[in-house]
């Protein structure tokens, strides 16, 4: 592991994972963090970001950035999501790889895998179907940024790590409507709801498919672990090992938000994928579990959400 003196940038700071992560790093006391806002340095312009390489020089990086939405923005800009994507990740993991860092944590997505795994998902399953057509443009663009790791870190011997995170909410999630995932998406609609004394929220989907959710915090956490512990070419596995439909995903949150409306499915909207349970034996193996429950999360990003909409 690094030392509490490197000099660790985090891409993608201001997100919901990167400023997890970034609390959890000096909180543990690594207090030589270097970051810059999109404004301050765009990830897709190659010039800018092998500038910065060369100027900052970073013994440790994290590639927390990416273009992410839920799944009505992955369906309408599969172009966007797919080459915005392949863009940071080149730039990012090629200038750290020609800047001499050692070690990089590249954070994926469990939509790499294909839509009829075999669950629970094992990282071996990854390549070994069709993907699902809601999501494939980021999908297919996380699966270049993790083989780049995997084929750097045979090639080369850097300590270039992939994990692949389950479905993630918490501070500092996207409450947009238009481009939000699951969890912030229905919680904001209930709070509104509420607010407006509406009697009835709908949810997209027959809300039979599985979900399985991690709090952001809990995957800060795992990331670092896995720094700490991981030792391979490749990546691994970071969840619950534990999925609810996405019916009783919304009525724990109608719980938490105090909705007394109804829940209308509307299941002329797509579902998405089934069910991607992930297998996480191989971090569990290791010493690691989630410290958060659903509901502990749930209510620690409501309340967050309060403070900050």
């Amino acid at each position: 592991m690094f030392d509490l003196d490197s000099k660790i940038y985090v891409a993608g700071h201001n997100g919901m994972v990167g400023s997890a992560i970034c609390r959890l790093l000096k909180k543990r006391g690594y207090n030589n963090l270097i970051f810059k806002s999109h404004s301050e340095l765009d990830l897709t312009n190659q010039a800018d970001v092998y500038e910065f390489f060369k100027n900052e020089k970073p013994d440790v990086v994290f590639l927390a950035a990416a273009k992410v939405g839920g799944i009505n923005a992955n369906m309408n800009n599969q172009s966007t999501f797919l080459l915005e994507n392949i863009g940071i990740e080149y730039n990012v993991i090629n200038a750290a790889f020609e800047n001499d860092v050692d070690d990089l944590m590249f954070l994926g997505s469990s939509c790499i895998y294909p839509c009829k795994s075999q669950q629970p998902i094992k990282e071996e399953y990854l390549l070994t179907g069709p993907l699902e057509p809601t999501n494939e443009g980021y999908a297919l663009a996380k699966i270049v940024g993790l083989k780049a790791c995997q084929y750097l870190n045979e090639q080369y011997g850097t300590n270039y790590i992939g994990v692949m995170p389950t479905n993630l909410y918490g501070i500092n999630d996207n409450f947009d409507l238009e481009s939000s995932h699951l969890v912030p998406a229905i919680m904001r609609k209930m709070h509104e709801a509420k607010v407006d004394n509406k009697p009835q929220v709908e949810i997209w989907g027959t809300g039979k498919p599985y979900r399985e959710l991690l709090f952001v915090e809990d995957m800060a956490d795992a990331t670092l672990f896995a720094f700490e512990n991981y030792k391979g070419n490749s990546f691994v596995n970071v969840g619950t090992g534990e999925d609810l439909t996405i019916k009783q995903i919304s009525e724990t949150i109608q719980k938490i938000v105090g909705y007394d409306g109804e829940l209308y499915f509307n299941t002329d909207k797509p579902d998405g994928m089934y069910r991607k349970l992930l297998d996480v034996t191989n971090l569990k193996e290791l010493g690691w579990k989630p410290k958060y429950s659903l509901e502990e999360g749930l209510k620690i990003t409501y309340d967050w959400y309060l403070n900050n909409r």
